[in-house]
């Protein structure tokens, strides 16, 4: 009660007596000290509350960039897919402008997993009028040829497989030859090549119509070894295949008007 009397006399005594606003400017500075001290409580609470919320907020946004990035990271990986497709399907159209004979574009289905077979599966079969011993290329050169037909997909033998061989010749001089493939991807072999042939690193092997299975004038490998061994006959030649034996997924059938060609409706009758 005496309390509030006294309260209410200071009160009246604030609002009739100006003299005393000198008294309580002064009185300021002196409760100043102790109004910070009483502040910090609560500063404090403050404080937590929003490091805490901008700490949830900060996780929360770190989740979210990272599974934005996660999917930005897909897009990007697809991008450049579709773009690696995309060149490989122009180098191809271009490819197929410089074939004479009429062309089918086919994909890679499968690849044979046998270390020593170098076959793969493509996507286009009987139906599709592809026949037995067709020739098979790519963006960049001769790939190989069909070897066994079914109605919607094909085997390939290429030109790397051991049991393959082609008739080639040098694209400088016309030396001919016979390429061999050796089960590795990246090298082929030219057999009973004359010490004395005019055969050097770099020269174009070119298919020579030879044989009457390839068509002529394809490329087929770049020569990249030519070893001349005293004593032997026959020169060491290695060359690289033009085709990207590893690498191409789109590939040209050719229909060319060679021989080797079985129909496909006799294929299946056991008319070869």
């Amino acid at each position: 009660m005496g309390i509030v009397v006294l309260a209410l006399t200071l009160m009246w005594l604030d609002s009739h007596a100006p003299w005393l606003q000198s008294v309580r400017y002064i009185t300021g500075y002196l409760l100043a000290p102790a109004q910070q001290v009483a502040l910090v409580p609560s500063a404090i609470g403050n404080w937590f509350g929003e490091s805490a919320a901008s700490r949830q907020e900060l996780t929360n946004e770190n989740k979210q960039l990272t599974a934005r990035n996660l999917v930005l990271e897909l897009r990007a990986q697809r991008l450049a897919a579709l773009e690696a497709e995309n060149i490989e399907l122009r180098e191809l159209l271009s490819a197929s402008e410089q074939v004479d004979d009429r062309v089918l574009v086919t994909a890679v289905v499968a690849v044979d997993p046998d270390p020593f077979s170098q076959q793969i599966l493509i996507n286009k079969g009987g139906e599709d009028g592809v026949f037995i011993g067709q020739p098979v290329l790519d963006a960049y050169g001769l790939l190989g040829q069909v070897i066994d037909v079914m109605p919607y997909s094909a085997r390939v033998l290429m030109i790397a497989d051991s049991n393959h061989a082609i008739p080639v010749q040098v694209n400088r001089n016309g030396v001919r030859a016979i390429a061999v493939g050796t089960g590795a991807l990246d090298e082929l072999e030219l057999i009973y090549v004359p010490n004395t042939a005019d055969i050097i690193k770099g020269d174009l092997l070119v298919s020579s119509g030879l044989g009457g299975r390839y068509p002529r004038g394809y490329p087929v490998a770049t020569v990249t070894k030519v070893e001349n061994i005293p004593g032997k006959s026959f020169a060491a030649v290695t060359a690289e295949p033009s085709a990207h034996l590893d690498r191409s997924r789109h590939l040209l059938l050719v229909f060319s008007h060679g021989s080797g060609q079985v129909p496909p409706g006799d294929l299946w009758q056991g008319k070869e």
